[in-house]
């Protein structure tokens, strides 16, 4: 039988991810993103290089490779570890913290 859990209250930083920044760990070809089959791409930014190629940012963490979407946000945990929460969950999940 599954049971109800709480979130833990713990603090991090976060910041809405901005092309151009270095926020990402790399990029993956566009092509590269279509054809691996397992990555939903509706939504996913995509930035064109100047010779025309499209790439995907992503970072990684210890889950693996996370491709950024439109209006993510950035999430920096203590101990290094980053996350991406879309824009549309990150206001019911983290509020600003006051005491900082």
């Amino acid at each position: 039988m599954r049971k109800k859990y709480l979130r833990s209250s713990f603090s991090v930083e976060a910041e809405k991810y901005e092309p151009g920044k270095n926020m990402e760990d790399g990029f993956e070809p566009w092509t590269k993103v279509v054809t691996a089959g397992w990555i939903i791409t509706e939504g996913l930014v995509k930035l064109e290089r100047e010779n025309g190629q499209l790439v995907c940012p992503f970072i990684k963490n210890r889950r693996g490779v996370i491709f950024i979407r439109e209006g993510d946000y950035i999430i920096y945990e203590e101990g290094g570890e980053r996350h991406c929460c879309g824009e549309d969950k990150f206001s019911t999940r983290f509020k600003p913290d006051e005491s900082a």
